[in-house]
């Protein structure tokens, strides 16, 4: 799939004409991170907006014991990076790709000239980062006010918008992170997620297979725990 192909499934691209996105793939570059590569550092000069062709990434600060805080896990035709290319300050958080991923790079200058010129990036964007901050306030909520179970359902919900598939009336996340990284993710022990996960699934709520995990349906689990 040519780069033009693929920025058209992305959020900030989507409405824009082929022949847009062809001039768009060719002011950017393509990039390839192994597993557990660093795409970008916390605290470092922002220079570029990245694009996921395809792969994972992890997006985690540092707390102040040295603790890693993961805030979200982003896959293809999810995009980072803007916050910084925005506000010309360093990077909020440290990007890690978690398996072999393929970026679509662009420059910060080419991204702001991109926004000057096309009106409708720049409203798709402002949609975006509304949405992020919506889901951000819903989940820093969740997690200072609910029990063991209600953060670990609350980043299970989490993964399922971000990374899940509906498959057979079941929402289905193929590759679960790390139950460290879940771990990370919701503020508890790799312990708590262990039993928590294996509590949901004798209640009937999951499906635990291998690295896949189904939720078998999403609406009551939701109501269930929102």
């Amino acid at each position: 799939m040519s780069s033009s192909e693929f920025l058209s499934y992305v959020p900030i691209f989507s409405d824009l004409p082929i022949e847009t996105l062809k001039m768009i793939e060719n002011i950017g570059t393509r990039k390839m991170y192994k597993k557990n590569d660093v795409v970008l550092m916390e605290e470092e000069a922002g220079t570029a907006l990245f694009v996921i062709i395809n792969g994972k990434v992890k997006v985690a600060r540092s707390s102040t014991d040295g603790r890693e805080v993961i805030l979200t896990i982003l896959s293809e035709s999810d995009f980072f990076g803007e916050m910084a290319i925005l506000d010309g300050l360093t990077r909020s958080a440290t990007v890690t790709a978690i398996e072999e991923s393929e970026l679509f790079l662009i420059q910060r200058n080419d991204f702001l000239n991109l926004l000057r010129e096309y009106p409708e990036i720049s409203i798709s964007l402002l949609q975006e980062l509304t949405k992020r901050l919506r889901s951000a306030d819903a989940k820093i909520k969740a997690l200072s006010l609910k029990d063991a179970e209600g953060k670990v359902a609350t980043v299970v919900l989490q993964l399922a918008d971000d990374i899940g598939k509906i498959k057979h009336g079941k929402v289905e996340i193929e590759k679960l992170p790390l139950q460290q990284d879940l771990a990370n993710m919701a503020g508890t022990s790799r312990e708590t997620i262990s039993r928590t996960l294996h509590t949901f699934a004798k209640k009937g709520l999951i499906e635990l297979d291998g690295s896949k995990l189904s939720i078998l349906d999403y609406e009551k689990f939701k109501e269930k725990f929102i």
